[in-house]
């Protein structure tokens, strides 16, 4: 009768580490859930955090991957599906934006690297140029699928032809794990190193 009593204990415990385990989380009232699909995959949330420039706001971004892990290396060695999701937390202007990422990723990448990538850069700043400006609310998502390339989409609408090249995506997720990353907190929050 104990070992039953016993039993019936460990398996309450173990559903509600699971059902606490599978709770979304919450970073600056955005909720980022604990999985999501990608191309039939589902990956989990490595992390969490908050943009900042100077001491405004200015987005949310969640990293998703098949399994968790601690280093930018790690994140690049990953084959399956990847996913940054961003969502703003302030109006910016899209253009704007666009220059900022090609700059994060010029910052994080050798000049050779960098050079064969500026057509694709070039179509990624006309696509946030297109939207004029992003509000406070809007989200848009980076998807690396394997057999595909790189999706971008924006308020839930996938933005022209994939970027074909690996390396594209690899230079997108330099602007948040890179060498030079827009904001280090963010970083070591994507990479699960700090709650967020």
């Amino acid at each position: 009768m104990r070992n039953m009593v016993r039993c019936a204990a460990l398996a309450a415990a173990c559903l509600l580490a699971g059902a606490t385990m599978a709770q979304p989380i919450t970073v600056s009232n955005v909720k980022y859930e604990e999985t999501t699909q990608v191309a039939d995959s589902t990956l989990q949330l490595n992390g969490a955090g908050v943009r900042y420039k100077a001491v405004f706001k200015v987005y949310t971004a969640g990293l998703y991957l098949e399994k968790k892990v601690g280093t930018p290396q790690e994140v690049a060695s990953q084959k399956g599906p990847k996913r940054m999701s961003i969502t703003m937390l302030r109006e910016i202007d899209s253009t704007e934006l666009g220059k900022l990422f090609s700059r994060g990723m010029e910052d994080n990448m050798d000049r050779a690297a960098f050079s064969k990538l500026i057509p694709g850069v070039l179509r990624m700043s006309q696509i946030f140029s297109d939207h004029k400006k992003l509000m406070a609310g809007d989200q848009f998502q980076v998807d690396w699928i394997p057999g595909t390339g790189t999706v971008i989409t924006v308020k839930g609408k996938p933005q022209g032809e994939p970027f074909k090249e690996p390396e594209f995506f690899n230079a997108l997720l330099g602007i948040w794990l890179g060498n030079a990353p827009a904001d280090w907190k963010l970083k070591d929050a994507l990479l699960g190193k700090q709650p967020a």
